[in-house]
């Protein structure tokens, strides 16, 4: 099944069009035609199953068939996960942590970040291929950069962890979380967070945790952690 995003197409539709340059990919590219059905996402949960009632290369109409809505996941997982320097490491955590599931996600910029400018509209397209290549219906909250310390300030639900490569108290990830159980983890930067950064989110109930054995880049470390809890949830 091939599977479009569009997130304005609700429930209660009955109809809808593609943009230009959708219609143009569905109709020259996919070569569909009229009587074709096609299935699409508004990355809230719900597939719509549509049938093409005018093959416009330019403006794609179809008609909703039918639709349903899947089951979210039992738990939130939410990863505050610093940038790295090559933006394609930090698409590619993108790409995997949509592909096993993730509910949010907040690039947070700390004291060793060596990148500070973040432009999320490459990063939202990189989320919404993931989400139909992987034939997920949800697709994952992507929230602008915020500075490690003014996230620390917002109050989060469940579970709250820190994973940093310092030598101090740590505990496995994998015996400190729970199934069902809605978490947050900070991952920083290639050179990790800085100790006062480190005292401050203990400071405000972080729990330091480690994912294994052996020192991880920012991107593998944020995928593992994601595997982690969703593995922890099967």
């Amino acid at each position: 099944m091939q599977l479009f995003y569009n997130q304005n197409i609700t429930e209660d539709a009955e109809i809808y069009f593609f943009d230009r340059e959708e219609s143009k990919h569905i109709i020259k590219v996919l070569r569909k035609k009229e009587g074709d059905n096609l299935f699409v996402t508004n990355g809230l949960g719900y597939l719509f199953k549509t049938e093409i009632t005018l093959a416009s290369d330019s403006k794609c109409q179809v008609k909703i068939v039918s639709s349903e809505k899947e089951a979210p996941l039992k738990y939130h997982l939410h990863l505050a996960v610093a940038p790295t320097k090559m933006n394609d490491r930090f698409e590619w955590f993108l790409e995997k942590a949509t592909e096993i599931g993730i509910s949010e996600i907040t690039p947070i910029i700390c004291d060793h970040s060596e990148r500070k400018i973040i432009k999320t509209d490459r990063f939202d397209k990189i989320l919404q291929s993931a989400m139909k290549q992987s034939l997920h219906y949800y697709l994952p909250k992507l929230n602008e950069p915020i500075a490690l310390k003014d996230f620390l300030k917002q109050e989060k639900q469940g579970l709250k962890l820190i994973a940093h490569c310092e030598e101090t108290d740590k505990k496995s990830l994998k015996n400190v979380v729970q199934p069902q159980q809605d978490v947050t983890i900070l991952i920083g930067p290639e050179g990790d967070f800085s100790e006062k950064e480190i005292k401050l989110a203990l400071e405000n109930n972080y729990l330091a945790v480690m994912l294994g054995n052996t020192r991880l880049r920012t991107e593998t470390a944020a995928v593992v952690a994601c595997h982690s809890v969703a593995f922890i949830n099967e």
